[in-house]
């Protein structure tokens, strides 16, 4: 395992026909959800569906570089989930910091739309958690798709609590908070996938180049 010192057995890498199959419907998942949040997030005025639906863009485009390294190296996939980590931390950036911009213009979004398209994007969600169950404990470059995967569930919940919470109060402020916290969450899990991937490219240069 990456940052044991053992390096005679190296943690799944996704380089097996099943894995790459869950990889691309849950690629067609989060693009389609991606178009359909970002959209209704415009029209309901809500800063948690469009953070949402950009988290669904990052999942999309990272996704996608994940099954193009799968099978290279353990440096380049280490690398990638660098890449990964570091784009999921400016996105947690940028929608903490347009959260805060938000809050001084506090339009109330509309919460029907923010309740049923949160419930669509969550069903969609817990359909890549199950699909990606079995495949959580890979390599940083596969364990970044379970990581990512697993935060949008728990933002969808967020989305629809946040909705009934508008609902109740006719009030932005819960859709505000929602969106900073699921900020928040982008910035750990980058954190966890950067440590884990330099631990990886640790590992890559302490074996001797065969």
């Amino acid at each position: 395992m990456a940052g044991c010192g053992c390096y005679d057995i190296e943690p799944f890498d996704g380089s097996t026909t099943g894995f790459k199959r869950v990889l691309w419907a849950v690629i067609a998942i989060n693009a389609t959800m991606f178009v359909v949040e970002m959209v209704a997030g415009v029209l309901a005025g809500s800063q948690a569906l469009k953070a949402d639906a950009l988290d669904f863009l990052g999942d999309t485009v990272t996704y996608g570089l994940t099954l193009l390294v799968i099978g290279m190296p353990l440096a380049w996939r280490a690398r990638a989930a660098l890449f990964k980590g570091m784009t999921l931390g400016a996105m947690g950036l940028w929608v903490l910091g347009s959260t805060i911009y938000h809050a001084f213009i506090l339009g109330v979004p509309k919460a029907e739309v923010m309740g049923a398209i949160g419930f669509l994007a969550l069903v969609a969600n817990l359909v890549s958690v199950l699909l990606l169950l079995r495949f959580r404990d890979g390599d940083a470059n596969v364990r970044s798709v379970w990581l990512c995967s697993r935060n949008d569930a728990i933002g969808n919940v967020a989305v629809v609590i946040a909705a009934s919470g508008v609902w109740a109060t006719a009030n932005a402020w819960p859709d505000l908070i929602v969106a900073a916290i699921m900020a928040s969450l982008f910035l750990w899990s980058a954190v966890q996938i950067v440590r884990h991937a330099r631990a990886e490219l640790r590992q890559a240069a302490a074996v001797p180049a065969e």
